[in-house]
């Protein structure tokens, strides 16, 4: 069994550097930034801030760590045969926008039509985590999605939809409330073969009161 490899060297939790930046770097930004906005980063409140803000960006921004096209790299050959569409949907995604820093918050559904060849259902989710645990765009996060599982299964088709609220719309700008954007990327068959695409945007929509 292989073993998910990073693109960069690992961080432990003992580890006060990260990508090239110590620690105490990173947590003095958000003493500047607590002061910028009017406030006293040693107010009682606001001491342990700081390392908060640092310990959330590991999270936040895990997915940089990640190679997404590992997680595909096991694949199934032994299905008996079967060749129609597989679909997953409802993958809660927590993102950035690289623009303002504002989360972005939402679903993905992925679908593909195999080509003597599948992957546990769990990697795709991972992947979808895998690009969102980043600064992102929408719509390049769609495109990503969809590169990494065709790359990795060459299958005769795959479709991606996300659908994702932008706090940087609803908190600050228009602040407009209740709006979420929609992106798509389709591939092969699902491109070119209308059927094919309305078979899974059916599938997508029938889940679509779950929320």
């Amino acid at each position: 069994m292989s073993t998910l490899r990073s693109r960069g060297p690992p961080v432990s939790k003992h580890d006060d550097t990260r990508n090239g930046v110590p620690r105490d770097q990173a947590e003095e930004a958000v003493r500047t930034l607590l002061r910028w906005a009017g406030e006293d980063p040693a107010r009682e409140g606001l001491l342990d801030t700081p390392k908060r803000v640092a310990n959330a960006y590991g999270e936040w921004f895990s997915g940089y760590a990640l190679d997404p096209d590992e997680y595909l790299a096991r694949t199934f050959e032994e299905v008996a045969g079967y060749d129609e569409m597989i679909v997953l949907r409802d993958i809660e995604f927590e993102s950035h926008c690289e623009h303002h820093m504002a989360p972005i918050i939402g679903r993905v559904h992925v679908g593909y039509l195999p080509k003597g060849k599948v992957v546990g259902i769990s990697k795709l989710a991972r992947v979808v985590e895998a690009y969102s645990k980043r600064f992102q765009v929408q719509e390049k996060m769609t495109a990503q999605i969809a590169g990494c599982i065709q790359r990795a299964l060459a299958p005769h088709g795959v479709g991606v939809v996300v659908d994702g609220a932008h706090e940087c719309m609803t908190t600050r700008g228009v602040h407009k409330r209740g709006v979420s954007m929609i992106t798509s990327t389709m591939l092969g068959s699902f491109r070119e073969d209308a059927r094919t695409r309305a078979e899974f945007l059916r599938f997508i929509e029938a889940g679509g009161g779950r929320r």
